[in-house]
């Protein structure tokens, strides 16, 4: 009888993240107004999949102008280039208007920003009255289970070959804790941290992710 999965898993390309993530962000934010940003944005994975889902303006916001590039590229094949721009800038000096954004996303990135707190109190200002921020990383909770745990030993086996201290730092920006003193230093009014990220790829969590949610008050 022929194989009918005759690559090994490891081989295997994974499904798109950020179809999920999408998902999760619509589910807390509800369908953007006029303008999303998809913040640490690189080739824009979250926000072209936030633009394929609404009929909001998504602004690209990263500091790689070429990754920025290839995301205005993929926006345009996809027919959706007139909703799609890209902003050159820092999560820590965004160079957008107070109040002018209904939305703020970003997945995978807030681990990277120089100053963390200092991009928080920028998403915060950024925001439009009522408008919401999700930030954090994860795969987003309906990503096939097979997919989410052959992602995390990937990734374990990765980070466990860079040693002990690259584990350490990883579990500490990812944690709760982390999370929460941030939002405190940045002086945010109200907010909440939901899930974990968690390793290694036996604990039933990994892969779930960790967001920091919060609402600009009206």
């Amino acid at each position: 009888m022929r194989d009918e999965n005759p690559c090994p898993l490891q081989d295997q390309p994974l499904p798109d993240l950020y179809a999920t993530v999408a998902e999760d962000v619509l589910s807390w934010c509800g369908t953007p107004g006029c303008v999303c940003v998809d913040l640490g944005a690189g080739a824009g994975g979250l926000g072209l999949a936030l633009a394929a889902r609404t009929s909001a303006a998504i602004v690209l916001v990263d500091p790689n102008s070429e990754a920025l590039s290839r995301g205005l590229l993929t926006a345009r094949q996809q027919g959706i280039g007139h909703r799609v721009v890209a902003v050159v800038g820092s999560a820590e000096d965004i160079p957008l208007p107070e109040g002018s954004c209904d939305a703020v996303v970003s997945r995978g990135s807030f681990y990277f920003w120089q100053d963390r707190a200092q991009g928080l109190r920028e998403v915060y200002r950024i925001l439009a009255p009522g408008g919401k921020a999700m930030i954090g990383g994860g795969l987003g909770s309906s990503y096939p289970e097979w997919a989410r745990r052959e992602f995390i030993r990937r990734q374990w086996e990765n980070l466990t070959k860079q040693g002990d201290e690259a584990l350490r730092r990883f579990r500490e920006a990812r944690s709760r804790e982390t999370f929460q003193r941030l939002a405190d230093e940045a002086g945010l009014p109200s907010f909440e941290v939901v899930g974990r990220a968690a390793l290694p790829p036996t604990d039933p969590c990994s892969g779930v992710g960790i967001w920091l949610r919060f609402a600009k008050e009206e």
